[in-house]
């Protein structure tokens, strides 16, 4: 899948390549399609793809939907769009986000629907729906407000307001922020830290935080140890390995 969209996969590692830079990456329909295509695969193949990398190609991350698709294309399902970054935010795998250039309301949408989101200093992160007159509907109202606090969602979804990869680390959008020169070094250590975890546990977390979000502690407690999901088939070799060191 070259247009639109590019896999590779590298010992464990999913690189998801947004593939069009010409158009700094805007969203389209054919690109949803193939990235649905491969969540759908990814969603069978923890065996071997124990962590995916989402990234963008050319000048930015994403620059959000295409809007001359909008005016022009005939829309797709309204519950498409909104339901591939669902199935993103779901997958099994813990899935980073690394982010270059513009991140920018649709594209934002996407990178929030990630476990991590790692970006370059001056990355560029923007809600603008109000400046076309649209409103969100892949996640932004929820999933921002969640991140990085009601006032500060607020403040960049009626603004439309730009802050940078620092900025964005203060306010807890971005998990990791590296000098623009070393953000392929910095994602490439986060990526191998997590393949180098237990793949097993890396997914049963995620499906207990996924499970249990907005639960109570106590109800959060209690659905832990009642769907307690087991402990990984190589653990006695992790621990013997660790004991023989000792």
């Amino acid at each position: 899948m070259s247009e639109g969209l590019l896999r590779e996969d590298h010992d464990g590692l999913c690189v998801l390549t947004l593939n069009r830079p010409d158009k700094l990456n805007a969203l389209d329909t054919p690109l949803f399609e193939r990235l649905d295509g491969e969540l759908a695969a990814l969603e069978s193949q923890t065996d071997r793809i124990g962590c995916v990398l989402l990234k963008g190609a050319g000048k930015s991350f994403c620059a959000g939907a295409d809007l001359g698709q909008i005016t022009t294309a005939a829309p797709p399902p309204p519950t498409f769009k909104p339901h591939v970054i669902e199935r993103l935010a779901r997958l099994p795998q813990p899935v980073i986000a690394s982010i270059h250039g513009h991140c920018v309301t649709g594209g934002l949408e996407l990178a929030l629907a990630a476990d991590i989101i790692v970006a370059a200093r001056t990355a560029r992160f923007a809600d603008t729906h109000g400046r076309w007159g649209l409103v969100g509907g892949w996640g932004m109202s929820q999933r921002l407000p969640r991140r990085i606090g009601q006032g500060q969602a607020k403040r960049m979804m009626f603004t439309g307001c730009f802050i940078d990869g620092e900025e964005g680390l203060r306010i807890g959008l971005v998990d990791l922020c590296f000098a623009d020169e070393m953000l392929e070094a910095g994602v490439q250590e986060l990526a191998a830290a997590v393949l180098a975890n237990s793949w097993h546990t890396n997914r049963a977390t995620k499906s207990l935080l996924v499970e249990t979000e907005g639960m109570s502690l106590r109800e959060g407690l209690a659905h832990e140890h009642y769907r307690f999901p087991g402990l990984a088939p190589d653990y006695r070799e992790r621990i013997g390995r660790f004991s023989g060191r000792s």
